[in-house]
């Protein structure tokens, strides 16, 4: 399929980027790919144009004359950002702010696509739609709500066009061994290793899990469509609670599961379950229902 469209995908190192890389050129966009490395993922396809570049200081040379510029690129963490929270503000939130100055000024804007996250929500068991209440109890939470905000004002402003994805805990890869950092990485990590998956409490927490190929998808298909501009949208999956997760994945490793008490500080971090209402994204596209979470698990270990 030729879309006949540019991008630019800053990130594209990155997990989710380097994937979003490599389903848009199959897609037929001219992608071009930057990140703070000064090397190419080995995966990105070999005729990406990439560069070298960082998000606090030296992005005169990105490509903006593109129609989608992804912003991808950022650190995550959750107490680590509060050992360093300078470095969570200048590249999280600044970095923003140096790509929306320099496109506030041009007369044909890219439409911005940037990815947020569960964390900023206040947990609660029902199904979470995009107006439920935040709350941000970890630095890099606050960084993301900041950053919708910052997009909402630039619109207003000086006409800059934004979608707004938050994803839950994306999981898979289309290339290689490397998972996302964050749950589903870190109990495959634990099983492949033959250790023991470890949960706080009684692993009754849900989530919401999406396919990273379903995430490209869900993205690809929706920014192309004029009601995605300047809104925000969950990324629809699959829901589990962390305790399901682990068991499946123990049960094809053969490694046990053990639960033990929260201490202080995650405790007071955690959200609670995240479980994400994807009715508004569901409206405006067809999900590809082939990334299921129980047929990928069975053969991630072949």
């Amino acid at each position: 399929m030729n879309e006949h469209y540019s991008c630019t995908i800053l990130g594209a190192n990155g997990y989710i980027g380097r994937h979003l890389a490599y389903y848009l050129n199959h897609r037929g966009f001219q992608v071009y790919a930057y990140d703070i490395q000064p090397e190419r993922n080995q995966n990105l396809p070999a005729e990406i144009q990439y560069e070298q570049f960082d998000i606090c200081s030296n992005y005169e040379h990105i490509n903006f004359n593109v129609d989608y510029l992804f912003v991808f690129s950022g650190i995550t963490g959750t107490k680590n950002g509060f050992e360093q929270y300078r470095t969570f503000i200048e590249v999280n939130e600044i970095g923003l702010l140096n790509i929306l100055s320099k496109v506030k000024d041009m007369e044909q804007k890219p439409k911005i696509i940037f990815p947020s996250t569960r964390l900023v929500y206040k947990g609660v068991e029902q199904p979470l739609p995009e107006d439920a209440e935040k709350e941000a109890k970890t630095i890099y939470a606050a960084n993301k709500l900041a950053c919708e905000r910052y997009l909402k004002m630039y619109s207003h402003s000086f006409g800059i066009t934004y979608t707004i994805y938050r994803i839950c805990v994306p999981y898979g890869n289309q290339f290689d061994g490397e998972f996302s950092y964050g749950t589903v990485g870190a109990f495959l990590n634990r099983a492949k290793g033959g250790g023991t998956i470890t949960l706080y409490g009684d692993g009754s927490i849900k989530r919401t899990l999406t396919h990273v190929m379903s995430i490209c998808q869900q993205i690809a298909d929706s920014m192309m469509i004029a009601q995605s501009n300047n809104n925000i949208y969950n990324i629809t999956g699959e829901t589990f609670s962390l305790r399901e997760l682990a068991e499946k994945i123990a049960a094809i490793y053969g490694t046990p599961v053990t639960f033990i008490p929260w201490n202080e500080i995650d405790l007071k971090i955690e959200s609670g379950s995240t479980v994400f209402d994807g009715c508004k994204i569901e409206e405006l596209v067809s999900i590809d229902p082939k990334w299921k979470f129980d047929d990928w698990v069975k053969e991630v270990n072949k």
